[in-house]
Formats: structure tokens, C-alpha cells, sequence
């Protein structure tokens, strides 16, 4: 995944194929199809066809609500969107020409081919003023505010600031970013991680990190050699990923992480509550 007949040409910056959200886990099989695991009884995937890319709404564990949202991308650029929709963060039909997503609390973000950025759902901390954003390659929403990777390798951000999670001006060199509730996570092209926000200091000595994942409190770091490392809240074992191997790909929920392997089998660790991490049997699409 993609097809080669795909809207994507860079294949080093492969779609999303594995999402971790509030109480849910979404993953994109092989053939276009969606599976997911915790609660999605508000949440209709069954249906979903030429899926890509998925994202999956989170929200952080101290907050009075367990509900979310969950995101595809189809092959064609189209997005489709289920779950909670209470300020319009589903209303997605009309989007064209997609070629990445994101999906924050109560708020869903599309970057298209042309290097904008749409925004539906929730305005009033300002994390949806992205509409003057261009030159953006991807996109990452957290809790309050928003992300963008810019294709000079800068990164901007809009939106609640209450622990300097905006404060990312400075960044250069990032190839992929992500958003929790409180912190802002990049990659850079030297493999280094930085933080803006929340345990800032905490991935300094990580090194020959290829991929990133912001929970709402905890940041997980994909190693070239297929090792996972993951600093901050782990009051639910989201953070025990030490003995993981052979992972390609990373998802960082509310309280649970996921880890995608080569041969396509998924990996999960942390809340176990409404079934979030019953992801043994899933078989995804390769990386």
C-alpha cells in the first residue's frame, strides 16, 4: 500500500496503516479494508473500501468523555469519517484530492495534494485556523492544537499553547511530526527527536529513530533496527515496549501503544479496557 496508481509518490513517506485512539485501535488491511478493536459501537468501519490511511480520534484519559473518532483515506483522495460528530469533526464528504490525515479530540485535519490544509470540527481554542498553511506535507492533531510539516522541513503550529506545545518555530530538518495533549513530537532527518511541550527533555539521548508517535502523555520512538523506545506516563504499561521486535510501524493512543511487525501482525501494550489492544489476530497491510 498504495496502489501504483496512488496519489502517493514518495514511498518514504508511506500513509498511516495502524491508528491507537481513545479507547479504540484501527488498522488498514491489505486489500483496503479496515479492521478495528475497543469501542466502536459508535463507530461503522465494515463498510470502508480502498482505505489507505486511517487516523483515530484521541482524547486524554483524565477527560470526562470516552468518545471518538476514526478517519480513512481512500486511494482516490476522498475521506471518510465515523464515530462522534457533536462539532461536525465527521463531516468530511466533500473533501478532494487528500493525501494525508489527522484526527485530534473532537477535530480532524486533511492536507491536500496542493500543500493546504482542511480543517472541520471544534474551533474554539484555534487549533482549525490552518487555512492560511501551504507548503505542508503532513499533518498531526493533538488534544487542543495542531501541527504542520512544511516541505522545507519547518514545522508550524496553531492553537493551545498552555505548555509551549506551539512552540516549534525554531525546528529544522523534520521529516515527521505528532501530536499529543499536551506536546508537540518531531522527527528529524538525522534521526534525532524533539519535543515542545510536556517531558521535553526526556528523548534527548534517543538517536537512529525512522518513525514517532505522540500519545495524549507518553512519546514512542521507532528505532532503525526495528526496536521501540517510549518515554512518559505509563501508569498503564503503554510504555512497555522494550522487548518488541521487528516492528515497522508505531501507534500511540490515550492510554495504549501499538506496534505493526514486518509480516504484517500487530503487537499492543497498555489499557487493555473494551478490548483496545485485541489486535493478535489482525493481519495488515505491509509497510
Amino acid at each position: 500500500m498504495p496502489s501504483s496508481d496512488s496519489i502517493w509518490t514518495d514511498e518514504t513517506s508511506p500513509p498511516t496503516v495502524l491508528a491507537a485512539g481513545r479507547r479504540h485501535s484501527v488498522g488498514v488491511r491489505a486489500d483496503g479494508s479496515v479492521v478495528g478493536a475497543g469501542d466502536l459501537s459508535q463507530h461503522r468501519l465494515e463498510h470502508w473500501t480502498d482505505v489507505v490511511a486511517v487516523a483515530a480520534g484521541n482524547v486524554h484519559t483524565a477527560r470526562n468523555t470516552g468518545r471518538s473518532h476514526t478517519v480513512g483515506l481512500r486511494s482516490d483522495g476522498s475521506v471518510v469519517a465515523t464515530g462522534w460528530n457533536a462539532h461536525g469533526q465527521c463531516d468530511v464528504a466533500d473533501w478532494s484530492d487528500v493525501v494525508g490525515v489527522a484526527a485530534g479530540w473532537r477535530r480532524t485535519l486533511g492536507v491536500r495534494a496542493d500543500g493546504t490544509v482542511l480543517a472541520v470540527g471544534r474551533r474554539t481554542e484555534g487549533a482549525c485556523w490552518v487555512s492560511s498553511w501551504t507548503d505542508v506535507v503532513a499533518v498531526a492533531a493533538g488534544d487542543w492544537h495542531s501541527v504542520g510539516l512544511l516541505s522545507d522541513g519547518t514545522v508550524t503550529a496553531v492553537g493551545n499553547n498552555q505548555r509551549g506545545q506551539c512552540a516549534v518555530e525554531g525546528w529544522r530538518g523534520v521529516r515527521v511530526v505528532s501530536a499529543g495533549y499536551l506536546h508537540s513530537a518531531a522527527l528529524h532527518e538525522d534521526g534525532h527527536v524533539s519535543i515542545a511541550g510536556d517531558h521535553s527533555s526526556e528523548v534527548s539521548g534517543w538517536s537512529s529513530v525512522v518513525g514517532i508517535s505522540a500519545g495524549s502523555s507518553h512519546t514512542v520512538g521507532l528505532l532503525e533496527n526495528g526496536r521501540v523506545v517510549a518515554v512518559g506516563d505509563d501508569s498503564r504499561g503503554q510504555c512497555e515496549v522494550a522487548f518488541w521486535r521487528d516492528i515497522v510501524a508505531i501507534a500511540a493512543g490515550s492510554a495504549h501503544t501499538l506496534g505493526l511487525r514486518a509480516d504484517g501482525t500487530v503487537v499492543a501494550a497498555g489499557d487493555h479496557g473494551d478490548g483496545r489492544c485485541d489486535v493478535g489476530m489482525w493481519k495488515l497491510a505491509p509497510r
